[in-house]
């Protein structure tokens, strides 16, 4: 499915023509409150010369209410892996319209960066890709080295206790993957996959908390990447690999021999929060101003334009072509 034709394009382009919109309505404004004081002159002689000066007026007030709406107001610095499709992925060029790495030649892009051109568009800022790994994505924030970190972070208490949390700007249930032609491939549930090896990636709830679920689980080290544990699914070192379901739906993409496997709706599924479910957008603790300004952003959002930005994510992450 190409970008162009993609619905979810067409929605989130909407969104960044209300932004021009509003940029257009503040210049006429300005210029008709001008002219209007144009028409007070009580003589045709100072009728002109008002409106002559109206006019000058109106152009040095349309230029500067544009400059007023298009000036930034700094960079917002957003930290993610760009290697955890569809959240975020790496690739060579700015296509779909990709966001330049800092540091890098190379060029960020996925769902988590179609939020943050979003929300720096909506809030006024200029953006600036930070690329991490997983576990130097918090500490950044902590420090300050970046504004916020938008990473497929689920909302857990442990991390609520090292940064704030913006409201959530997806709801990823939790999977499970498994090799089509494996022995758990018809896996009903949880208690299905009894015995079987796993994995997942490093400092997730799928690792922490889902994997322990499993009877009798011979649980492997964790990955360090989600790439790193589909391989290796893929590889036959693992049986079972859980995580969320944009992941999984990717992976079904790069790897068409794998099943998808999702219990929810049943008695015998993966016992997890709410919170560990719904992904948020990370931010130093006590900077209220920007947590208000994203939170305010994804207010004016929906499930559905969630669930239609992340599809697109998912139709043009790179091994989908």
């Amino acid at each position: 499915m190409g970008f162009e034709n993609s619905k979810a394009h067409v929605t989130f382009k909407k969104k960044e023509k209300k932004i021009m919109k509003k940029k257009l309505l503040s210049i006429i404004l300005a210029s008709v409150m001008v002219l209007g004081l144009a028409g007070c002159g009580s003589s045709s002689s100072s009728t002109s010369e008002s409106a002559d000066t109206s006019a000058e007026t109106a152009d040095t007030s349309a230029e500067g209410a544009s400059t007023a709406e298009t000036e930034s107001k700094g960079t917002l610095t957003v930290a993610m892996e760009c290697g955890y499709a569809p959240y975020n992925w790496t690739q060579s060029d700015d296509s779909n319209g990709a966001v330049p790495i800092k540091d890098s030649s190379d060029y960020a892009y996925g769902y988590d960066v179609m939020m943050a051109k979003l929300i720096a568009e909506e809030c006024g800022y200029d953006l600036e890709i930070v690329k991490l790994d997983w576990d130097s994505l918090v500490p950044a924030v902590q420090s300050g080295t970046v504004d916020c970190v938008i990473a497929g972070q689920s909302i857990t208490s442990d991390r609520l206790e090292m940064v704030d949390f913006s409201d959530p700007y997806y709801y990823a249930s939790i999977i499970t993957l498994v090799r089509s032609d494996g022995e758990y491939a018809d896996a009903q549930g949880v208690s299905d996959l009894a015995g079987a090896t796993c994995t997942s990636q490093l400092g997730t709830i799928w690792y922490d908390n889902c994997l322990p679920q499993i009877p009798d689980a011979d649980i492997q080290a964790a990955q360090e990447s989600a790439p790193a544990m589909l391989v290796a699914l893929n590889s036959g070192r693992t049986d079972v690999v859980v995580t969320d379901m944009p992941t999984g739906k990717a992976a079904l993409v790069a790897y068409p021999d794998f099943t998808l496997l999702d219990f929810s709706g049943t008695d015998d599924d993966y016992e997890v929060s709410e919170e560990e479910i719904n992904i948020g957008i990370s931010i130093q603790k006590g900077n209220t101003e920007l947590l208000d300004e994203i939170n305010s952003v994804l207010a004016g959002l929906t499930t559905d334009d969630y669930d239609e930005m992340m599809d697109e994510a998912i139709s043009v992450q790179p091994l989908s072509e």
